[in-house]
C-alpha cells in the first residue's frame, strides 16, 4: 500500500516562498511518477507538476518559472519549491502517485497553502 505524507504548508506573503515535501512510505520511484496536484477553493483539482523518470519536469504554465519540482531518491521524498507566491497559488497541494504500469494514483491528505497579506 501506497502512503504519502505532505509537509511544508502554510500561510505565507504574496511574493514569498514555501517548499513542499512528500515521503512515500517505501521506494516507489521505479513504478511510479510523482507530482504535485492542486485544488482551490470552489474548484477542481488540477495538476501542477510531474517529474518523469527523476528528470524530466513539467508544469502548468501558470506556475512556469516560478516551481520546482524535485526528488531525493534516497529519503523517497519528492519536493515543490515555490517562489514568487501568489495570491492565485492558494490552494491544498497534494501528492501524487501515478503509475507507470497501471493507471492507479495515490494521493496524500494534502497540505494547505495561503498566499495571503
Amino acid at each position: 500500500q501506497v502512503q504519502l505524507v505532505e509537509s511544508g504548508g502554510g500561510l505565507v506573503q504574496p511574493g514569498g516562498s514555501l517548499t513542499l515535501s512528500c515521503t512515500a512510505s517505501q521506494n516507489i520511484f521505479s513504478n511510479y511518477t510523482m507530482g504535485w496536484d492542486r485544488q482551490a477553493p470552489g474548484k477542481q483539482r488540477e495538476w501542477v507538476a510531474t517529474l518523469t523518470r527523476g528528470v524530466i519536469a513539467d508544469y502548468i504554465d501558470s506556475v512556469k518559472g516560478r516551481f520546482t519540482i524535485s526528488r531525493d531518491n534516497a529519503k523517497n521524498t519528492v519536493y515543490l519549491q515555490m517562489n514568487s507566491l501568489k495570491s492565485e497559488d492558494t490552494a491544498v497541494y497534494y501528492c501524487a502517485a501515478r503509475g507507470v504500469y497501471t493507471n492507479g494514483v495515490h494521493w496524500g491528505q494534502g497540505t494547505q497553502v495561503t498566499v495571503s497579506s
